[in-house]
């Protein structure tokens, strides 16, 4: 009896080291659960640069089903907010890959790093579809892979006609918003957009444009092709160019 009161305390005083990990790994599922990422190092801690990823399906006011990958606009603005308090970080790299989603959602999205005084580079990588596209060029610069592909179409609720005027103004009201969003943001006249938008037998039984990589530089929609590389060394040129002109303005 003695014996055995000793191998099990043994066994428990080499289990104990194993206990400090079961909070860590239950708080790591929480996240997972309750916001669908967790806090993954994107950078070195010394980093000036932060990562933000759209990706999926752009979440708005409803929820979609779980199965759905989806960036959840909830999550995005509190993450911008804190970037734009934060000292430490000098610069933002925007990676999107997404379907589209909430216009509203989406364009919220656009403003509020079309508003930031940080520099902002964005990067479609996949595709960066509908309301993508307002997001891609709402930074200060944009690049498009090689592959990468942009969907533009106009704005559209379930496909059946709609049958109350009123809320169709509000759909036509709504595309304009996008509309002079993309066009103040981008080299792309408000006239060519919407030709690429209402465009007929580019997409199979659908209105509007698919452009692949090069096709969205030539058209004024996104600055240059290029991969990530190429996206991090520019965006560093911008920040060390507002370094230089905040010295000026000081010595000024």
């Amino acid at each position: 009896m003695d014996k055995d009161l000793k191998q099990y305390s043994m066994e428990s005083e080499e289990q104990e080291p194993q206990k400090d990990d079961k909070p860590a790994a239950s708080s790591l599922v929480e996240k997972i659960q309750q916001l669908g990422t967790t806090n993954v190092p994107q950078l070195s801690a010394d980093s000036k640069i932060h990562c933000l990823t759209i990706v999926g399906q752009i979440e708005g006011h409803l929820a979609l089903p779980p199965q759905n990958k989806t960036t959840k606009y909830e999550h995005l603005i509190p993450q911008l907010v804190a970037i734009e308090q934060n000292p430490k970080i000098e610069g933002v790299l925007v990676i999107l890959n997404t379907v589209g989603g909430d216009v509203e959602a989406g364009l919220a999205i656009s403003e509020m790093l079309g508003t930031l005084s940080k520099p902002t580079v964005s990067i479609v990588l996949g595709g960066g579809h509908s309301i993508g596209v307002p997001i891609a060029v709402s930074c200060d610069y944009s690049f498009i892979a090689e592959t990468a592909t942009m969907t533009i179409h106009p704005i559209r609720l379930t496909g059946l006609v709609i049958g109350v005027p009123q809320t169709f103004e509000y759909l036509d009201k709504m595309q304009e918003r996008v509309t002079n969003f993309v066009t103040k943001h981008s080299h792309i006249t408000e006239e060519k957009f919407k030709d690429l938008m209402f465009a007929k037998g580019n997409l199979t039984r659908d209105i509007g444009t698919n452009v692949i990589g090069v096709e969205a530089v030539d058209m004024g929609l996104i600055d240059a092709v290029g991969g990530l590389g190429k996206a991090m060394k520019k965006l560093n040129e911008l920040i060390d160019l507002q370094k230089a002109n905040s010295s000026e303005g000081l010595v000024q």
